[in-house]
């Protein structure tokens, strides 16, 4: 048997306040969905505002200044957001991502970063702590955020060539403050540096080579992305889509790439190594090759919201029960059977049946 609380104030994509159940529901460390999908990674936004507007994700024809961005006083609080990270790395979570809108807009994030980087796993170690973000901020940010704790920074950039870059970030800012954000990351101890670029066939589909070029030999993993359909006000097209044997072919043109075994169950990108040494890229396929089959990503909104896809509809709210007096337990039987109940597959039926569907906008969730 089980209870529903009463839920605060609807918003946008809001599925509800979960049921708690009746009875306690013992964390065991390892939570699988009904396609037998466990639960490894907590995506966590703490911020729905950036300063870029990007076209695949922020468009400035909908995210102009009139645009109502949630208030301070719906964020989840610093100590909010480290007690829903420890619930959920009762359940097996061991990478905790900080995402946004631009995650260094939170005033004093590396304070939140110290936070989590105490957050124990169920086998007593720590909880891995990455984040991604635009770059605009790293270069002041990156040796607070490493002294807090950060070990990984993924960095997007769409291009090289300076003009094309600052036109796809609709914020006119170059690309040489992104690169200077990079190198201060790498001088500040941050490894595995990985550098995200959204390809979208017309626009920058053409940097695929400069960018890998670039990069080679730099020790920093240029992962291409796959142009997605995530939320509804991107102008989305399939014929804007590069997909990733495409990518790889134009790369291995140039320079000869060998496929590479995936670090972990789960990974998102396929690797790719260099033939002659001089390191390895990514291709994340989402359109093209879609990897739901072994999709083991929760996401928490910024205001709260469990999401268990990507391109999800609603989400359940959390924030309800932190705030609304429920204990460690019940919270984490709520999340528990939310999860069991998971079956999403939408890269699987991406379809002209899904494309009215009212989906979850990246800068919302997070990418």
């Amino acid at each position: 048997m089980t209870e529903r609380i009463i839920p605060i104030a609807d918003a946008h994509y809001n599925a509800g306040t979960p049921l708690v159940p009746a009875s306690p529901v013992l964390a065991t460390g390892k939570l699988a969905d009904a396609r037998a999908r466990t639960l490894r990674d907590l995506r966590i936004s703490v911020t729905d505002r950036c300063n870029f507007r990007c076209s695949y994700c922020m468009p400035p024809a909908v995210f102009d200044r009139n645009f109502q961005f949630l208030p301070h006083s719906s964020l989840l609080t610093f100590e909010e957001i480290e007690r829903m990270a420890r619930v959920f790395a009762t359940h097996g979570v061991e990478k905790i991502r900080i995402t946004g809108g631009e995650p260094l807009l939170r005033r004093n994030i590396e304070a939140l970063i110290g936070m989590l980087a105490q957050v124990r796993t169920v086998h007593d170690r720590p909880v891995e702590i990455t984040l991604t973000t635009n770059a605009t901020l790293l270069a002041r940010k990156a040796g607070a955020l490493a002294a807090a704790g950060l070990r990984r920074v993924t960095v997007s950039l769409d291009a090289l060539d300076d003009a094309v870059f600052r036109a796809m970030n609709g914020a006119d800012f170059p690309v040489a403050d992104v690169l200077a954000g990079i190198d201060a990351a790498a001088t500040a101890g941050l490894r595995s540096i990985k550098v995200n670029m959204v390809v979208k066939r017309g626009v920058n589909d053409h940097e695929i080579v400069p960018m890998a070029r670039h990069f080679r030999g730099s020790g920093h993993i240029v992962r291409f992305i796959e142009f997605m359909d995530v939320g509804a006000s991107n102008g989305w097209r399939l014929d804007d889509v590069v997909p990733s044997t495409e990518v790889i072919a134009r790369i291995d043109e140039q320079f000869p790439l060998e496929p590479v075994a995936a670090q972990y169950p789960g990974e998102v990108a396929r690797r790719w190594r260099y033939a002659d040494g001089s390191g390895e890229i990514g291709v994340i396929s989402s359109v093209s090759q879609p990897f739901c089959s072994s999709c083991n990503r929760a996401r928490l909104s910024t205001e709260g919201k469990l999401f268990t896809c990507l391109f999800a509809t609603a989400g359940h709210d959390l924030r309800a029960l932190l705030r609304g007096g429920y204990s460690d337990e019940q919270i984490s039987g709520a999340i528990s059977t939310l999860w069991s109940q998971r079956s999403d597959r939408y890269s699987e039926i991406r379809s002209e049946a899904t494309s009215g569907l009212r989906r979850i906008e990246m800068s919302y969730i997070g990418g």
